[in-house]
């Protein structure tokens, strides 16, 4: 008698182990603006082990500024039962049967729904699963996504809530429509990258003597655009814009951001006090929340654009923002909303709308990330790099093995399976917090000094 055919077993996700990452940015300022002076760039970071044995993880993360960077580790702690156990190949085939399945907790869903600390949380989780799916893709996620057929990107997307703005019917149009000119397209990003700007100069905290140096050395190193933080005090503001005026002259654009500091009415009065350094664009000028109050922002502003994006909530918002003709510029987030998934659908809202997207990119990992959902966008959806650029910020790229390359104010398409996300053991050995190498050192330092 013949024995049972043996069948293999199914690789599964194993473990998911977690991360709070913390690095000591404001001991040098660098990240500061008015509404957050002493930020530690941090990062709740993940992994996800599997026993397929083929070597490769799915890492991912989100963003914040020190303090209550365990309470996002703790809430990605809460998602892993969701995880392990799932079966690899069926989980990187379709990353939204797990998105919606955290999304839909109906405990979790309690904390949110789909927003906050939860949903951010939800957004680091399915961001792995898209970095695995890439690796065992062996492709880039710009590449994985752009080469995907509309039809399954269209599976990838969560319609409820905004399907009076954008049916399914319409994404898979656009889809179709912006996968014309394809090839040629990628020859071109390949070549030349994909247009950045810079928010290094412009940190609050900067003397002007450091801020004219950076923004000299930003026009020599190819941006054509440059961003300040603005919103502390008016007359500082004024000073600080025409110094980095005087250092850029007339053809580099120069971008405000306030970080949600302002009031309607103030942001209206102190934009049209700095209007005469010709500001392209007011970033977050109030609340990310306030639909109605860009709008007036917006109409009382121009020609200065209105942009904002980086701390909206979910595609709800985005809808709503879009369509209010609340805003000139979205700014999309990696590691703010649910994930890839959700970013997707704010891509096609922005496609249907017509509004550029310029996204946030200031943050640990977040340049990483969100370059391959930019390019993209450039390749198989909107087709068209005019007026659109990347945010660049020069800080902590050296902890990620795939770190982003600039090259004459361009992103360099990153040729590296995954989604750039994983960061160096030797970095989250060091900067774990409270027990990797630096911080244990930084508290016997100063316990001696005390």
């Amino acid at each position: 008698m013949k024995g049972t055919p043996l069948t293999a077993t199914p690789a599964r996700i194993t473990a998911v182990d977690t991360f709070d990452i913390r690095f000591p940015t404001s001991r040098e300022l660098d990240g500061s603006d008015a509404m957050n002076p002493d930020p530690d760039y941090s990062a709740a970071y993940l992994i996800l082990r599997t026993d397929a044995g083929d070597g490769h993880e799915g890492h991912g993360f989100t963003f914040t500024i020190g303090r209550g960077n365990d309470v996002q580790v703790a809430a990605v702690d809460a998602l892993r039962h969701h995880v392990v156990g799932r079966d690899v190949a069926d989980l990187c085939a379709d990353p939204a049967s797990l998105s919606r399945d955290l999304v839909g907790d109906s405990q979790l869903r309690w904390l949110g729904p789909e927003k906050g600390v939860m949903h951010m949380a939800i957004g680091a989780v399915v961001n792995a699963v898209w970095d695995l799916a890439a690796k065992r893709a062996g492709r880039p996620l710009w590449h994985l996504l752009a080469h995907a057929t509309p039809e399954w990107l269209v599976s990838q997307i969560d319609f409820r809530y905004i399907a009076d703005a954008l049916t399914p019917d319409e994404a898979l149009r656009l889809l179709h429509e912006g996968r014309a000119g394809l090839a040629e397209r990628e020859t071109a990003l390949l070549a030349g990258g994909y247009p950045a700007y810079t928010t290094s100069p412009g940190w609050l905290g900067y003397s002007d003597d450091k801020l004219t140096r950076l923004a000299r050395q930003a026009v020599a190193d190819g941006f054509t655009q440059i961003k300040l933080k603005v919103g502390a005090d008016l007359d500082d503001d004024i000073r600080r814009l025409r110094t980095a005026r005087a250092a850029l002259g007339a053809g580099i654009r120069i971008a405000i951001d306030a970080n949600q500091r302002w009031n309607v009415h103030e942001a209206i009065d102190w934009t049209g006090a700095l209007a005469e350094f010709d500001p392209y664009w007011i970033e977050e000028p109030t609340s990310p929340d306030d639909i109605l109050g860009h709008a007036a922002i917006r109409k009382a502003v121009t020609p200065v654009k209105v942009a904002t994006g980086e701390h909206v909530q979910n595609r709800v918002v985005f809808k709503q923002l879009l369509e209010a003709g609340a805003l000139d510029v979205l700014q999309i987030d990696a590691a703010r909303v649910g994930g890839v998934n959700e970013n997707l659908a704010i891509l096609l809202l922005a496609a249907k709308f017509g509004v550029p997207v310029c996204p946030h990119a200031g943050g640990v990992g977040l340049c990483e990330l969100v370059q391959h959902l930019s390019m993209f966008d450039y390749l198989a959806l909107s087709g068209t790099t005019e007026n659109r650029v990347i945010e660049y910020v020069d800080h902590l790229h050296q902890h990620f093995t795939e770190p982003v390359v600039i090259r004459d104010g361009h992103y360099t398409a990153p040729l590296a399976p995954g989604f750039s996300a994983t960061m160096r053991a030797e970095s989250i050995a060091e900067y774990h917090y409270p027990d990797g190498t630096f911080w244990v050192a930084d508290r016997t330092g100063q316990e001696n000094a005390a």
